[in-house]
C-alpha cells in the first residue's frame, strides 16, 4: 500500500529515481532545501511499500494582504508507478492545504508538448489561463502553458481562454 508523508532533509538523497524522467525538472540542492524550508507542508511524497519514493509534490503560496494563491512548482512520479492516479491524490493534497490557506487559485505550469500531463490536469479542473513563451529554456526552448484552477474562494476570479494554440 503507497503511503504519502512529508518530504525530509533525509529524502533528498533518496528521491533521484522520481527525476529520470525527461520531461521532470531537476533543481539544484539548494532550490530543494529552500522550498522545504519555506514551505514544509506542502513537499510531500508517496512511498511504496518498501519505502521507495515513488513520486513527490512541490508546492508553495504566494501572494500578499487578502490575495493569496497556490502554485505546484513540481509534480513528479516515478515511470513504474504511473496510470495509478498518485498524481491526482498529490495535487487534491496541495489543492486542500492552498483551500485552508484561503487562496483564490493554484497555478501550475505544463511544457505545451507534455499532453499527458496537460490532459491529467485538464481532468482535474485546470484549465490554460495563457501561455508563456520559451518558458523552459534548453536545446530547444519551449512555451508553457499557465495553467489554474479556481478554488472555492472566488469562482469568478479566473476565466478560462478558449483558444490555447
Amino acid at each position: 500500500m503507497t503511503a504519502f508523508r512529508p518530504f525530509t532533509c533525509d529524502d533528498l538523497f533518496k528521491f533521484n529515481n522520481v527525476n529520470f524522467d525527461p520531461l521532470t525538472e531537476t533543481y539544484n540542492l539548494t532550490f530543494y532545501t529552500q522550498y522545504l524550508a519555506k514551505w514544509p507542508e506542502l513537499f510531500y511524497l508517496a512511498e511504496s511499500p518498501n519505502e521507495h519514493i515513488i513520486g513527490y509534490i512541490i508546492g508553495k503560496v504566494e501572494g500578499e494582504d487578502d490575495n493569496w494563491h497556490g502554485h505546484v512548482t513540481t509534480l513528479s512520479i516515478s515511470p513504474d508507478y504511473r496510470r495509478l492516479g498518485l498524481a491526482a491524490l498529490l495535487m487534491k493534497f496541495l489543492e486542500n492545504l492552498t483551500e485552508k490557506k484561503h487562496a483564490y487559485f493554484v497555478d501550475l505550469f505544463v511544457r505545451k508538448s507534455n499532453k499527458l500531463a496537460f490532459d491529467i490536469y485538464t481532468k482535474m479542473g485546470y484549465f490554460v489561463f495563457r501561455t508563456i513563451r520559451d518558458y523552459y529554456r534548453g536545446d530547444q526552448d519551449e512555451d508553457a502553458y499557465d495553467m489554474r484552477k479556481a478554488l472555492s474562494c472566488d469562482k469568478s476570479l479566473i476565466q478560462p481562454v478558449r483558444d490555447h494554440n
